[in-house]
């Protein structure tokens, strides 16, 4: 995915920040003659925020019309259909069931229900405790009542990151991956954005979607003075073969900042709980704890049957960007020329980003951007090999092309050698990258056999020494030696 910077080009858009709001403005842009740059600190897209995120597409129901929120959200949601298709990242409109578990709780149920209908949402369906059970037998039978949103659903978040900027850079958009902006001057209707590293970009107008990280930014360009409030979320990862797995995601009735600890059945097969919501002042804290993880599996076993600790492979933090008002920001800024704000894009910005997308380009081409319709754009990606979903007979004739299709690295989540190296040729040169794009390592053992392997292939592909490879970047070093032919991992 990497493009190198040519630093004497003056770019018509300089976008911050390669999460799912950035790669959406920059998917966006790729439709009209101009030229683009996706500038992310971290070195691979989605490593930030997006990566932590729930994967759920939000029903449109949470939060009242009058909010940006809700409008972009309900936009969003509707626009994931066709770009499933044109860009093929997992995705499945599995419904959200909100349940209660008491006749209090019923009243909140209500106004929600009647908030996504105000909202203009499709087909709600308020139900009793035989509907519901009949839509998930995996409920408590201790349900009470609740209400069915069928279009809500779930998409795996890194995937569909991957797959806007790819789209995009096959488009005419330009990356660049570990480019940490640390100065912005605007002089002579032209930005210049200075990396830690000392590259330069410079650009005509400027996104901001930073995401934690949005307030800095604004900051050390002379725009508003505003403050991302981190709040950490807690996740749990179940195996794949976890009795706990439902059909439908299974929401609580929401707390005030929170819509409560959910039962998620991942659009890959794995099923997630969580996630909690604690304030935070460290915008790099991303540990997790027993005590949490003791609170979860109590919350979700009153929810749905079959919980249990031993199913648990993984746990993971994330931190959503928070501002005062909860509401996102997204606006020409009104101290500096040409620069758009995009932040506080917590939940539901998964599902609002696509019309995030949309609604920052027609910001731009509210400030004066020109926007030109390209004739000729390549709507759809190449469709991917992937083992684990393929034919015997595909197998044989992937197999005859190249044995590596059918040789399995991760044997959990069954992904071949053939993929590995599509990844490392797209660009994903970390262990997560890897992870991400192809899904090896994030079965069961968690890499356990599979890492080692994977950094041999990356090392053979890129010429990079085993020594220099890395979990996620930076100093995340890998290895410590070898034993014999085998890397010794940390």
């Amino acid at each position: 995915m990497h493009k190198e910077n040519r630093s004497m080009i003056i770019y018509d858009v300089a976008v911050i920040g390669a999460g799912v709001s950035g790669a959406s403005t920059a998917y966006q842009l790729a439709h009209y003659n101009l030229s683009t740059v996706l500038l992310e600190k971290c070195v691979d897209v989605c490593f930030g925020v997006s990566k932590a995120n729930s994967g759920i597409i939000h029903g449109g129901f949470h939060h009242p019309v009058n909010t940006l929120k809700a409008k972009l959200e309900i936009r969003g949601n509707l626009m994931f259909d066709k770009l499933q298709y044109e860009l093929g990242f997992p995705f499945r409109r599995n419904g959200i069931l909100v349940v209660a578990f008491s006749e209090e709780q019923m009243a909140t149920v209500q106004r929600l229900y009647e908030q996504g209908v105000a909202n203009g949402v499709r087909n709600l369906e308020m139900c009793g405790h035989a509907r519901l059970m009949q839509l998930e037998p995996k409920l408590n039978k201790e349900a009470v009542g609740g209400f069915f949103a069928p279009g809500g659903g779930t998409i795996e978040p890194y995937r569909y990151v991957f797959s806007l900027v790819e789209s995009a850079v096959r488009n005419g958009v330009n990356l660049n991956c570990d480019f940490e902006v640390v100065s912005g001057s605007f002089a002579d209707g032209c930005w210049r954005l200075a990396a830690a590293d000392g590259r330069e970009v410079r650009a005509r107008y400027v996104v901001n979607a930073a995401g934690l990280y949005a307030d800095r930014i604004s900051r050390i360009c002379g725009g508003e003075e505003f403050r991302i409030h981190p709040r950490k979320g807690e996740e749990y990862l179940l195996d794949r073969s976890s009795d706990a797995r439902p059909e439908r995601v299974i929401f609580p009735v929401p707390t005030r900042h929170s819509k409560g600890v959910l039962v998620i059945p991942t659009a890959e097969g794995t099923t997630m709980i969580g996630p909690t919501a604690d304030p935070t002042d460290d915008k790099e804290d991303t540990a997790t704890s027993s005590d949490h993880m003791q609170r979860i599996v109590s919350l979700v076993s009153r929810m749905v049957d079959g919980v249990s600790p031993r199913d648990i492979i993984t746990s993971f933090a994330g931190l959503r960007p928070v501002l005062d008002g909860e509401d996102f920001y997204i606006a020409l800024s009104e101290k500096v020329p040409q620069f758009v704000q995009v932040a506080g894009i917590q939940s539901p910005g998964l599902t609002a980003s696509p019309a995030i997308g949309e609604y920052v380009k027609d910001l731009l081409k509210t400030g004066g951007l020109q926007l030109i319709e390209k004739r000729e754009y390549d709507y759809e990606l190449p469709r991917r090999h992937e083992v684990r979903h393929e034919s015997l007979e595909t197998l044989d004739r992937l197999h005859e092309e190249n044995p590596a299709w059918t040789h399995l690295v991760c044997r959990c989540e069954k992904i071949s050698e053939a993929e590995i190296v599509e990844a490392v040729r797209k660009g994903h040169r970390t262990l997560d990258g890897i992870k991400f794009y192809t899904r090896a390592g994030m079965g069961r053992c968690q890499g356990g056999f599979c890492s080692a392997r994977i950094m041999e292939i990356v090392s053979r592909e890129t010429g990079l020494p085993l020594s220099e490879l890395t979990k996620n970047g930076g100093v995340s070093r890998l290895t410590v030696g070898r034993l014999g032919d085998r890397p010794v991992l940390l």
